[in-house]
């Protein structure tokens, strides 16, 4: 099997294909079992693009199998924070997608260099995520991309990530 080449582009919220393929993109991964197993909600699916696109600290990365961007392969969300004790700001990487066909084919690689490019030029110290822990290839992967478990000082332990649903 040939490894396709990965196009790389900054998604154009604007742009009608990029928004329909970032839906679609994340619908997938909602439905895999690492995204919850269950579809996007009818009101995500109309609104998500307009909704990122009306915030200027969101950004997102897709991936297709070359320029004609036919084949999509993958997508990354980003969204801007804030580190207050670096006093700069940190990249979130919210969403990270490989459709199951392309998975081992680097396509993740390809858009985390854009993702740390585009980090770099808003001036971030760091990229931080999230990952389930029996996600064991995307631990690998983030691993190989030099992310590592948070923490301040060993002996207080690994930071925790907790969520609190509101109305």
């Amino acid at each position: 099997m040939s490894v396709p080449a990965v196009h790389v582009c900054r998604a154009d919220y604007a742009h009608p294909r990029h928004a329909q393929v970032l839906v679609d993109l994340l619908d997938a991964y909602a439905r895999d079992l690492m995204g919850g197993g269950e579809p996007l909600s009818d009101f995500a699916k109309a609104n998500l693009v307009q909704c990122l696109a009306a915030r200027p600290a969101a950004f997102s990365i897709l991936a297709f199998e070359d320029s004609s961007e036919e084949r999509p392969m993958g997508l990354i969300n980003c969204i801007e924070g804030f580190s207050t004790f670096a006093c700069r700001p940190l990249v979130n990487v919210h969403d990270v997608v490989v459709l199951p066909a392309y998975r081992g084919q680097r396509v993740a690689e390809a858009m985390f260099a854009m993702v740390h490019g585009m980090a770099a030029q808003r001036g971030a110290c760091k990229l931080t995520l999230e990952v389930l822990s029996g996600n064991q290839s995307a631990l690998r992967l983030y691993e190989r991309l030099g992310f590592a478990q948070y923490q301040l000082d060993p002996a207080a332990g690994q930071a925790q990530f907790m969520q609190k649903w509101l109305d």
